[in-house]
């Protein structure tokens, strides 16, 4: 029978563990902070220096804010979760967690797109590079970006809180639109049919620039000199290494959804489900932090002044 005011789901994925729930508590928190620590310090460093006030690095630090986003959506909920004897959530909770994970999902696919074409105009027309992606233009970009994503997935909110639902058990570690959407009872065709919408314009729209840039990129590199080479591979490895796990992570997570993967491991499972909500965020600072140069040195300049000062101190 259809319930129009049901008042919670139920997680099904989570394994009786019994007293090993408190390590992995303390192994999600103490990953979550890694999380917030690794990403709130790469911020720090980019703002707090204007030589590093730069496109490439504004880009940046619009995508480090999106990982404290995402974390932020996932890891407190999956903390009490773990220590919980019921996996239960509330039906305003859960969707506010799809509003935060999706929109997550969309802002990092975006803001690689927009970094994807930033690096092309870098390496290919880098005279021109000044005036074509001026202050400004960085703002728009990350603003619309952002606003874009909110917007999107404010309407998928909206979508689901009318619908009448005839089960409340969700087969997941955490709130998935998916798995909500096929508890419904009431006509979904709307739902499905701007679900699908949304897929083309989240993983579509910026596989163009991100095709366009890299195809050009690599023409660039083929027929340009050794120096040339070596400046696209520093400056493009990371962000290449970041979408392609990106892209490899979700693309676990929605043939998990969306197949029967009850012959796969429960161990393993939970793992792909979390891949792309937990390895983004604590790959990200670390491989631009260590692969771009200017980010490296800032950071080890912070680093020396805090020890001289606190040295001082002691003293």
């Amino acid at each position: 029978m259809a319930n129009s005011t049901l008042n919670y789901f139920i997680l099904g994925t989570y394994i009786q563990v019994g007293t090993l729930r408190y390590l992995y508590f303390m192994f999600t928190l103490m990953l979550y902070i890694v999380i917030v620590i690794l990403n709130i310090c790469v911020i720090v460093v980019i703002c707090m220096n204007r030589s590093l006030h730069e496109p490439m690095y504004l880009f940046l630090c619009s995508l480090f804010v999106n990982e404290l986003f995402g974390s932020t959506g996932l890891f407190p909920f999956l903390l009490v979760q773990i220590l919980s004897d019921i996996h239960t959530v509330s039906a305003p909770l859960c969707f506010l967690q799809i509003f935060c994970l999706y929109s997550y999902a969309n802002i990092e696919f975006s803001n690689l797109a927009v970094m994807s074409y930033d690096r092309y105009l870098a390496i290919c027309c880098p005279l021109q590079y000044n005036t074509y992606m001026t202050f400004n233009k960085v703002v728009t970009f990350i603003a619309v970006i952002w606003f874009y994503s909110f917007v999107k997935f404010l309407i998928t909110l909206s979508l689901n809180i009318r619908l009448n639902f005839c089960g409340n058990i969700i087969n997941s570690l955490y709130c998935h639109n998916y798995l909500v959407v096929k508890l419904a009872c009431s006509d979904t065709q709307v739902n499905n049919i701007y679900g699908l919408f949304g897929v083309v314009l989240t993983i579509l729209v910026p596989l163009v620039p991100i095709l366009f840039s890299y195809m050009r990129i690599l023409k660039v590199c083929f027929s340009g000199s050794k120096q040339t080479r070596q400046k696209a591979v520093s400056t493009c490895s990371p962000h290449l290494a970041s979408l392609l796990n990106f892209s490899f992570g979700c693309c676990f997570e929605i043939i998990q959804s969306r197949f029967d993967m009850s012959g796969v491991p429960g161990v393993l499972r939970i793992i792909l489900s979390l891949y792309f909500l937990i390895i983004q965020p604590l790959l990200n600072p670390i491989m631009f932090g260590l692969q771009m140069s200017k980010i490296r040195n800032k950071c080890k300049h912070v680093l020396c002044h805090q020890r001289l000062t606190c040295c001082r101190d002691t003293v």
